[in-house]
């Protein structure tokens, strides 16, 4: 076989084969180059799945007659002119890849306007030849057509899926932009049917209008809005309530500069923040959008731009954490807020872990183990007697005043409004977690030193990096010493995890260190055992509790964060209101 330069025709397929991977790919790559182009309206239309026609017109800038013949040529773009270009990126295609691609597998033609021109100019490319511009009646801004997709490679032409299948992804990538960028409408025909259509969003409540039409009016109801700023970035966006997980990772979407992407490390960095209030094996829901300098993201890592790389990924990291943290540590009972629990579900039965509580805990843990049941006993004392229905105003507290309790399990409080049921033992649980944080985090952090130290057979290249991350293990808790060219040797560890096999938690937080740049393995296990004793600490079920103990408990969950959800990402109450009540004992008919 001899070396030779590969024709025209043939580069651009391969790269076809690269940025088209479906007719939604198209969809996506000329949605995009509208929105460069200052689009303030894309409109798509398809037909046959997108194999038999994608039509995508604008009202931007448009194209000159000049222009046409290289927008469809390789490596010609208005993106970028030199290499530092790329440091700087503000659009969302730079490659010069898009068009020349599409027209190679396809039967293509784009027509244009600008608005200083008296008509437009239209080109066609058929069969790899180019056309010559021709002049033609259009409004400003710009339509692609693109027919018989696939039609001249017969191997690429199979792998394309039932219509209905390729229209649902059409579909799917539509959504995304307009989730991302509302700046722009956006509106979507199948076979003639109008089935997506959105103005432009320029406020808050005409973003969420959109996200309500997109993502469905539940996910609004039980998502809050967020706004943080610090270290150069800013994240924005909606977050849904614990309670409203999934059992999959649909309704979750990340944009970085404007830009739609799929990044493992951004994802576990909201992930991590849900871990505290969320059931094992669910998915957090939310719509996220990251604003950096451009130039500390390099968004040429990926073909098709679904992937980023950060030049401070740690940095990125932590501040999305430390967000997401604090936003979901304002979980908490409010006045004229519904509650946790969605009243229209049927909660599965609750079944408490049955796990002994962990030997060798560190001091400073003592006191609040003793404290939990024992305290609403001093507390009582210090509560005022139970407010009479009377006395109830709207400057009562949050969840009101209890009333009573319904088989040992539930606390009902009386409000203003109406009525609060509280789940006992679940909030209590959730009070005792928090307090058992506050308390480690506010003391010195207890290190042992082995008496044996344990010896653990890595790679190289993870040795290297437990050399050079040894601050990093320092931080957490542990004296790691390289002491061979693929051994290292653990001579100290947390006091909390002395009784525990070490060589896994090192070998995770190696994991993560080359991963993500910083590891949460020794926090997360600490919550773990700190999650186990709330759990047997907190007030069991059927445990007779004094209105005052009620009152002070109610008191607690007002003041505690995340105490809209239990450990274990349980809701811990629900509001009715007295015009729900009327409803329905259709009081006032």
């Amino acid at each position: 076989m001899v070396i030779r330069v590969l024709p025209p025709e043939l580069v651009n397929q391969i790269a076809a084969g690269e940025v088209i991977e479906r007719p939604a790919s198209v969809v996506k790559e000329l949605a995009e180059n509208s929105i460069d182009a200052g689009a303030s309206t894309v409109a798509i239309e398809v037909e046959r799945g997108g194999v038999g026609l994608i039509r995508v017109r604008d009202d931007g800038r448009g194209m000159e007659k000049d222009e046409l013949p290289l927008a469809v040529a390789r490596h010609a773009t208005s993106k970028i002119a030199v290499f530092d270009d790329l440091e700087s990126l503000v659009t969302l295609g730079f490659r010069g890849e898009a068009l020349p691609s599409v027209a190679s597998v396809s039967r293509l033609s784009v027509a244009s306007r600008t608005a200083d021109a008296g008509h437009g100019w239209k080109i066609s490319v058929i069969d790899g030849a180019v056309g010559p511009p021709e002049p033609v009646a259009h409004p400003v801004g710009t339509t692609v057509e693109v027919r018989d997709l696939f039609f001249n490679v017969p191997a690429r032409r199979k792998f394309v899926r039932a219509e209905t299948t390729e229209q649902q992804h059409i579909a799917r990538v539509t959504e995304r932009l307009a989730l991302t960028r509302f700046d722009a409408g956006f509106e979507l025909k199948i076979k003639g049917k109008v089935v997506l259509k959105v103005p432009p969003a320029a406020d808050r409540m005409q973003r969420e209008q959109r996200v309500a039409q997109v993502c469905g009016e539940e996910f609004l109801e039980h998502a809050f809005y967020i706004e943080h700023a610090a270290a150069g970035m800013r994240l924005t966006g909606w977050l849904a309530a614990p309670t409203f997980s999934r059992s999959q990772s649909d309704l979750q979407y990340f944009s970085v500069n404007g830009r739609l992407v799929r990044d493992r490390m951004l994802g576990n960095a909201v992930r991590v923040g849900y871990r505290d209030v969320l059931f094992q094996g669910r998915h957090p829901a939310y719509l996220l959008a990251l604003e950096l300098d451009s130039r500390a993201v390099d968004c040429n890592a990926h073909p098709q731009k679904l992937e980023v790389r950060f030049r401070d990924p740690r940095s990125v990291n932590d501040f999305i954490l430390h967000t997401v943290q604090h936003a979901l540590a304002a979980t908490r009972p409010a006045g004229g807020v519904a509650g946790s629990a969605d009243r229209a579900s049927l909660f599965p039965a609750r079944n408490d872990p049955s796990l002994a509580l962990p030997v060798g805990l560190p001091p400073q843990l003592g006191m609040p183990l003793a404290e939990p049941v024992a305290s609403y006993r001093a507390e009582a004392a210090h509560t005022h007697a139970p407010v009479t229905p009377r006395a109830i105003d709207s400057a009562a507290p949050p969840l009101g005043y209890a009333i009573a309790q319904l088989h040992g399990v539930y606390v009902l409080a009386q409000t203003a409004d109406g009525l609060v049921l509280v789940d006992m033992h679940a909030a209590h649980e959730r009070v005792v977690y928090e307090r058992l944080k506050k308390s480690l985090n506010g003391a010195a952090l207890a290190h042992q030193r082995l008496l044996v130290p344990v010896t653990l057979a890595v790679s190289r290249d993870e040795a290297e990096l437990a050399e050079r991350e040894r601050g990093e293990f320092a931080r957490l808790g542990f004296e790691i010493d390289r002491i061979d060219r693929d051994q290292l040797a653990v001579r100290q560890v947390p006091a909390i995890f002395a009784d525990r096999d070490v060589a896994p938690i090192v070998r995770d937080v190696l994991a993560d260190l080359r991963e993500h740049g910083t590891s949460r393995r020794f926090i997360e296990g600490t919550n773990e055992l700190l999650a186990t004793i709330a759990c047997h600490a907190a007030v069991r079920a059927h445990r007779d509790l004094t209105l005052a103990e009620m009152n002070a408990l109610l008191r607690e969950m007002e003041s505690t964060e995340r105490a809209d959800q239990c450990n274990h990402g349980r809701p811990t109450w629900t509001r009715i209101t007295m015009q729900e009540l009327d409803r329905l004992f259709l009081r006032g008919r």
